[in-house]
């Protein structure tokens, strides 16, 4: 009986880790109101998720905040390319639907065309947060390499958006989940993209006494 009430054991840890994840995404909601903080606001999210979630390295509000301001430009700049492509996608949507009303051929092949282009931004969407949280990039290089991981690891990355647009639906049909599920789809997203990420990250030399950066990534 006495171990039940250890805090180290499996109960009050997986507690702990749960209540950590609605903090996590009630932070990441508030934040991103202003709009222009999705791009950081999404890339602490990942970050925080990795590093203190999965591998149980520093604190909560410590990292999501560090890695908010240290990646605050880029993630900002990229999130207003993205929001503005979006925006121009959305509208040449509505622009085929109608014009297929008139003219289906026509119509048909620019929404097929559009809903390419949809799914190659979603796509870079998907992996360019999580690469800025990790690599020390510019930000034309940013897209280039979501681009090119995206579609190397299609597989893994069709099977993100599905969690993606699973995590986007549970939040349509049930508001109140905007405050849990974030840190969730991080998660399971991370399970993927860590495996990614371990492909492309340099190992430093075992015998390099002088190497005294924390590799908790490499884990």
């Amino acid at each position: 009986m006495s171990n039940f009430f250890n805090l180290e054991n499996p109960f009050f840890t997986t507690l702990s880790k749960i209540c950590d994840m609605i903090f996590l995404s009630i932070v990441y909601v508030i934040i991103c109101i202003p709009i222009v903080t999705i791009g950081p606001a999404t890339t602490a999210l990942y970050y925080t998720t990795v590093k203190v979630i999965r591998r149980d390295r520093s604190y909560l509000f410590r990292e999501f905040f560090k890695s908010f301001k240290l990646n605050f430009k880029k993630g900002a700049l990229a999130g207003i390319i993205l929001t503005i492509i979006s925006a121009i996608l959305a509208f040449d949507v509505m622009y085929a639907y109608e014009l297929a009303k008139t003219d289906y051929n026509k119509g048909s092949l620019f929404m097929s065309m559009f809903i390419a282009i949809i799914f190659i931004i979603t796509c870079i969407t998907l992996y360019i947060f999580p690469v800025l949280s990790r690599f020390e990039i510019g930000l034309k290089q940013l897209f280039k390499t979501s681009f090119f991981m995206s579609i190397r690891h299609l597989p893994s990355t069709i099977l993100m958006i599905v969690i993606l647009l699973v995590t986007l639906l549970a939040i349509y049909l049930i508001q109140i989940l905007a405050f849990i599920l974030p840190s969730v789809c991080a998660l399971l997203i991370s399970f993927l993209m860590e495996r990614i990420f371990k492909k492309y990250m340099p190992k430093s030399e075992d015998n390099d006494e002088d190497a005294v950066k924390d590799e908790w990534y490499l884990e």
